[in-house]
């Protein structure tokens, strides 16, 4: 009776998928692998596991959950055709997941586990770069939603080049690399934005004096770790693409193909944000595809890029109509953010701190979770500290300024935790310290800081 109670109480625990399926010896091989698994003891797992696996494979899902770890712990510790066997033995598990579990398994993330683990292990395997390339690319087609491992998505896109670079390198390759570039791209913005999203609700909710619940704070964590991951792949890719998109590449490309697809949207916005973010701009191809793009689709990108030809011809007032119009017809949070801060990283490299600043500050109200604008606020005070104090102490007080600024970009940004302490900590040892402060006799008043700057700044 004992042993009936015990074996219901377990099929509950793990809510086994079909009543008629139980059998007694899976359910008990499924509670000894399970207990081993939970405590690390992956050998010791594995016999039990493979029973039940064998014998009742739809029986629960611990099946393909545990099963990966303990595989993972089994290729890690062999070698030769034993490794190999083991190798080939998680692919199969992660296709009997999917089959067994989609919904919790998707196609899309079967695809990105069984490549990343085949590219590890491409030696092993003995697998091209185009064998490789089609497991990615085959997930990624099928179910793009659940393709979203950021890992992957680099990998996809750097065998890509690989590719690109044993071939000839004709013009229909690049074009081909360079579609691949935007559509990964496009899926880590998607990602990102649906990370920003989540993570700037909690970062609102924190400032307005709310503590998260520990479920929240999980999340946070869970975004936060999402962002680091997309922002150093989309910094990778950039790298990987290197030389292979410089304006001497672009233009020629671009030049090429221009009648053939003057009308298509897509193509035309691909090429005026390439070209612009390669600095192409001052090329008449650049102006070609712009005034093309916004004779048949104007939008807040053609509106953004005819400001910055109108500024390139020194007509700064038409130029800062369009800037506005790009911000008005904006209305996507996480763009309109992007628009925001590139027009402050432009004021701030023109010198002109204080609407660089404001703009900084609408770009934190539209994504707060991404301190990098306290940073650059943060510079501008301390570069200024010469001009903005009337004395040797309240020039060397704009630095208790800037670390106050750069200490906010670690609270709401963890990728950015390390570097803002060293900022802060910089800024704070060029501050007045304890003898100057009782020199000047001021501790606990405070200080107005002019120029651009017009704040005030308490002296500890």
């Amino acid at each position: 009776m004992k042993t009936k109670i015990t074996l219901l109480l377990i099929a509950l625990v793990f809510g086994f998928n079909g009543f008629g399926q139980q059998d007694e010896e899976c359910m008990n091989n499924l509670s000894i692998f399970s207990s081993y698994a939970k405590n690390k003891k992956y050998d010791e797992a594995y016999e039990p596991w493979m029973k039940v696996r064998n014998k009742c494979p739809k029986f629960n899902r611990n099946i393909y959950v545990a099963g990966e770890k303990i595989l993972e712990h089994k290729i890690k510790n062999s070698t030769g055709t034993e490794q190999l066997n083991f190798i080939k033995d998680l692919i199969t598990v992660y296709e009997k997941h999917n089959e067994f579990y989609a919904s919790k398994f998707p196609t899309g993330k079967m695809a990105y586990e069984i490549g990343n683990l085949s590219y590890k292990y491409r030696t092993q395997l003995g697998l091209s770069d185009e064998q490789l390339y089609e497991l990615f690319d085959k997930g990624y087609k099928q179910d793009l939603k659940n393709f979203k491992d950021a890992k992957a998505l680099y990998t996809y896109f750097s065998l890509k080049v690989d590719m690109y670079d044993k071939g000839a390198k004709s013009t229909n390759d690049a074009q081909e690399l360079f579609d691949k570039y935007d559509d990964v791209n496009d899926k880590i913005e998607t990602e990102v934005g649906i990370a920003s999203e989540g993570l700037n609700k909690l970062i609102q909710k924190e400032e307005a004096g709310t503590a998260l619940a520990s479920k929240e704070l999980r999340f946070k964590k869970f975004y936060q770790q999402t962002l680091n991951a997309y922002d150093q792949i989309s910094g990778s890719m950039d790298t990987k693409i290197g030389d292979r998109a410089t304006c001497e590449v672009l233009i020629p490309l671009y030049q090429k193909n221009f009648e053939e697809n003057k009308n298509d949207k897509k193509w035309l916005q691909r090429a005026m944000n390439k070209m612009y973010a390669k600095e192409c701009t001052d090329d008449p191809m650049f102006i070609k595809v712009v005034q093309q793009k916004n004779a048949i689709e104007p939008n807040a990108d053609t509106a953004y890029y005819l400001g910055v030809l109108k500024e390139k011809e020194g007509k700064s007032a038409e130029a800062e109509k369009y800037y506005k119009q790009s911000m008005d017809l904006q209305v996507d949070p996480l763009k309109k953010w992007r628009l925001v801060y590139r027009l402050a990283e432009q004021n701030r490299k023109k010198g002109a701190y204080g609407k660089a600043r404001q703009l900084y500050r609408d770009a934190l109200q539209l994504n707060p979770s991404n301190g990098t604008p306290y940073l650059r606020i943060a510079t501008m005070y301390a570069s200024s500290a010469n001009s903005c104090g009337d004395s040797v102490f309240n020039k060397r007080a704009v630095y208790w300024l800037a670390a106050a600024e750069a200490r906010k970009a670690g609270k709401v940004d963890g990728r950015l935790k390390k570097s803002a302490a060293q900022y802060a900590a910089n800024y704070e040892a060029k501050a007045p310290d304890k003898s100057m402060i009782f020199s000047e006799g001021n501790s606990g008043q405070s200080i107005k800081i002019g120029c651009w700057i017009g704040a005030s700044v308490r002296v500890p």
